[in-house]
């Protein structure tokens, strides 16, 4: 189950919220495949003015920044970097397209892998 946790500027996100959530998840499923749809989390955080820093002091203006949580086993495939690179490019031009392509340059993604029996869902732990 992709999760994926979007923070960008308040003033960003403000009526793109529904828009920016379905291209994210379209950008999934580009890479994954259909049935992942269903399973793709999206959260967006806004960040009001004057909460975000680089080198010590607030700026103005941030680009988003995505925690991507994906199984672990996806990054220890043959083709990890294929994907973890098409997912990269895909997420990107989604929060381009929508939040405006100023910010394509500067968007960052993380990548986190929950090893297997690390997630629980409605007080389970998911095992494989």
């Amino acid at each position: 189950m992709p999760h994926l946790t979007v923070y960008a500027p308040e003033s960003a996100l403000a009526g793109r919220e529904a828009p920016l959530i379905a291209a994210v998840t379209d950008a999934i499923v580009e890479v994954y495949g259909d049935w992942a749809r269903e399973h793709a989390v999206v959260l967006l955080i806004g960040v009001p003015p004057g909460r975000w820093g680089v080198g010590g002091k607030p700026i103005a203006s941030p680009a988003p920044r995505v925690t991507f949580g994906i199984r672990a086993t996806v990054l220890d495939r043959p083709d990890a970097t294929e994907i973890l690179s098409r997912l990269t490019a895909g997420v990107t031009d989604a929060i381009a397209s929508t939040l405006g392509d100023h910010f394509r340059s500067d968007v960052t993604i993380e990548f986190v892998g929950a090893p297997p029996n690390h997630t629980g869902v409605g007080g389970l732990l998911v095992t494989p």
